[in-house]
């Protein structure tokens, strides 16, 4: 398949335009849909020390906790995706939130970091229908750069929750313990399904279903693994989202144990850190992908992204910058997502007209698995690093612009 336009053409803003947009309240719900991840895996991060403490554990296996919602955000995505393909996309949707929901309950009520990662496992594979039918529903309506506007329209309301979350939890612990946060989910969780359930209508007609079953489905997935421009995207926006991940899952423990943070200190600067990814968002959403083609914005974030590892890595072995250095270069880091997962999950989707569904649940499920994967690393052998940090983002940072440049030079 060949690669799309990097800007859009008159037909296909023409074909954009000529879909009806979503109403005002069907924006809030998609945008909260897609804030489901980002609360689900931040609220609970000033928590991680005294959860840890109360199991009776270590921080390595409290990291597993964060793990295990990944991992269940990433293979639930692949269930999710390609079942709303065959069956639409309201359903599921409505399924997974209820569940999602009551494994929020369980998280709660959990009395062993087992139990605990157990329920996040299962609250990552529920919740991760909000994020990949949200994608999904996007893709229904929209294409091209009014595709990824909208998506920088649903960044702004979603990105409120990595800026809210870590904040909320930090403050929460001022009123009750760990378990609140978990309590604070439920009721998101009950929320977002009556949301759902009012404000979100079927996208996807009866004739442009895959009905055949699973066979479809695998032939789907197959194809779009073997169109190299898809599989190009989709490397670079899985690798990004190691190296934020990487920042996501190891900074509560990092800062907090190596540079002696109080929790609220550190949600005032993961809030920080955060505010940089929802501006940069916007500008990217709103200024950035109307003046330059979208793989020199691409590959300008991902060398400032390697850039960031770079800085993180000399501030912890030659230079002893302390948090003063650290901190800057992670907002660097988060600055660069901003225009980074934006544009390749758009160009990706792009690119998937006929398995919208499928399509996001392979971004998703990339993503997910490789922030599963890198998040618990910063803390291997039983004490937090941040030069481990730097190191994990260095290396995420590089293969995602590894990944990308053969499809740079190709344009």
């Amino acid at each position: 398949m060949p690669a799309p336009a990097t800007a859009p053409t008159a037909a296909g803003a023409a074909g954009s335009s000529g879909k009806a947009p979503f109403a005002a309240a069907t924006v809030a719900v998609l945008g909260s849909l897609a804030a489901l991840g980002p609360a689900t895996t931040d609220l609970y991060l000033p928590a991680l020390p005294e959860l840890t403490a109360d199991l009776h554990s270590t921080a390595p296996a409290a990291q597993l906790t964060l793990t295990g919602s990944l991992l269940g955000m990433a293979f639930g995505q692949l269930l999710f995706g390609p079942l709303s393909d065959r069956v639409g996309r309201r359903g599921p949707l409505l399924v997974g939130l209820v569940v999602y929901t009551a494994a929020s309950v369980m998280c709660a009520l959990a009395d062993s970091m087992a139990m605990l990662v157990a329920g996040r496992a299962l609250q990552g594979v529920a919740g991760s229908a909000g994020l990949v039918i949200a994608r999904a529903i996007v893709r229904d309506r929209l294409e091209g750069v009014p595709m990824i506007r909208f998506l920088a329209t649903m960044g702004l309301i979603s990105g409120l929750a990595p800026i809210l979350a870590p904040v909320a939890g930090g403050q929460l612990l001022h009123f009750t313990d760990w378990r609140g946060t978990f309590f604070t989910l439920v009721v998101f969780g009950a929320l977002l399904t009556a949301g759902s359930a009012l404000g979100i209508t079927e996208t996807l007609p009866p004739e442009r279903r895959h009905g055949d079953g699973l066979g479809t489905t695998v032939r789907a997935i197959g194809g779009l693994l073997r169109d190299r421009p898809f599989l190009g995207y989709l490397l670079t926006s899985t690798f990004a989202f190691g190296a934020l991940f990487a920042y996501v899952g190891g900074s509560s423990v990092v800062l907090q144990d190596v540079y002696r943070i109080s929790p609220q200190t550190y949600s005032l600067v993961f809030a920080v850190n955060s505010i940089v990814l929802l501006a940069v968002t916007q500008l990217n959403g709103r200024v950035l992908v109307q003046r330059f083609p979208g793989p020199v914005l691409l590959v300008s974030a991902l060398a400032v992204a390697t850039a960031a590892g770079v800085a993180v890595v000399l501030c912890t072995t030659v230079w002893d910058a302390g948090l003063a250095g650290v901190w800057p270069a992670l907002a660097v880091l988060m600055g660069s997502m901003g225009v980074i997962l934006p544009n390749a999950n758009g160009q990706a989707l792009t690119m998937a007209p006929h398995a919208a569904g499928s399509a996001s649940a392979l971004l998703g499920t990339g993503t997910f698995l490789c922030g599963s994967v890198v998040a618990p690393l910063s803390s291997v052998g039983g004490h937090p690093s941040a030069t481990a940090l730097g190191l994990i983002v260095l290396g995420c940072s590089l293969l995602a612009l590894l990944s990308f440049l053969p499809l740079y030079r190709r344009r």
